[in-house]
């Protein structure tokens, strides 16, 4: 049996609990890919994984311990072998993907998943690029275009805007004539700047649901206020939408957004992820220069308990990507 080295979850903990080891290297089902992971990221879902908090998402984990022992979400890499019932892919193919559909494992020199977990990589973009891009510029392209339904003229707010899905969502947002402001921590001003943010707004220092200042759409990726404190930051017609945050707080906003659109015209959303669904508008921008994901990394896979805890303490910029 062919090994392979993984990073590995055995119990629920803190990021320095995962070990690198060598496990066996796995052999695809009929309707699955065994894809050589080049590139790898950080997100959300690992650093709740690792941790098993909120409780609630050991639902979906597993209740004592992660039921699937090697995290990760996203991954750029070549088509290795291919299942039985596989006719769309074959080997030498690269591909890309958020793969959270069908499972994780990317944490891994390789990782078996059903195909329809990912789409063919185009040739001009790197497995660096490719691995940050799908899970944020979907969230923030089904933010933006398909809830915010962004037009000329208005002013945006973006909340975490320093991270990935903050990046894509200025990106994409830019391509209308918009003013968009971004809140972050003041460390990441620079970055935000050169990616052609407006307006900068230091969250350690001022609150923007407080400040008086109103927005046509607000992008959040990090919802730990009150739903009523957002429609502050709205105009009349204003549309606030989520694309994450506490579980308290998204329960609120999904108990109350029904009444706020029966006595206002103010609209409060939660964007549902529909994973990889529009990859090929982001192809597009990408070819045309028009999307640049911005990189944290990559890391090698040993420093991923590092960088996992780097991304939950949020001194990330961009996407933590990790190269093999």
């Amino acid at each position: 049996m062919e090994r392979m080295k993984a990073i590995y979850c055995t119990k629920y903990g803190i990021p320095s609990d995962l070990q690198l080891m060598e496990i066996n290297k796995p052999a695809p089902a009929k309707n699955e890919l065994l894809i050589k992971v080049k590139a790898t990221t950080i997100n959300d879902y690992d650093w709740c994984l690792v941790r098993g908090k909120p409780a609630a998402y050991r639902l979906l984990f597993g209740l004592r311990k992660p039921k699937n022992p090697v995290p990760g979400m996203e991954l750029a890499g070549v088509v290795e072998a291919v299942g039985s019932d596989v006719t769309l892919f074959k080997p030498g193919d690269e591909v890309y993907g958020d793969i959270s559909n069908y499972g994780f494992g990317s944490f891994a020199e390789y990782c078996c998943i059903n195909a329809k977990a990912v789409v063919l990589k185009p040739s001009a973009m790197s497995f660096t690029d490719a691995a940050s891009i799908p899970h944020a510029s979907m969230l923030a392209y089904q933010a933006i275009i398909e809830k915010g339904t962004i037009q000329d003229g208005q002013s945006v707010l973006i909340n975490g805007a320093g991270g990935g899905v903050g990046t894509f969502a200025l990106q994409i947002a830019k391509q209308f004539a918009v003013k968009v402001t971004g809140v972050d921590s003041g460390d990441k001003f620079a970055m935000m700047k050169a990616y052609g943010f407006d307006e900068c707004i230091d969250y350690t220092k001022e609150d923007f649901t407080r400040n008086g200042q109103r927005y046509d759409v607000v992008i959040d990726t990090k919802t730990t206020r009150s739903p009523i404190a957002y429609l502050r930051s709205l105009h009349k017609n204003g549309k606030y939408v989520t694309v994450g945050g506490t579980i308290g707080r998204l329960l609120q906003l999904l108990f109350l957004k029904f009444w706020i659109k029966l006595f206002t015209r103010k609209r409060l959303i939660i964007v549902a992820l529909k994973p990889n669904s529009n990859l090929a508008y982001i192809h597009n921008l990408f070819a045309a220069g028009i999307i640049k994901p911005a990189i944290d990394g990559p890391y090698p896979l040993s420093e991923i308990p590092k960088a996992i805890q780097h991304f939950g303490e949020g001194k990330h910029y961009g996407k933590v990507v990790i190269g093999l």
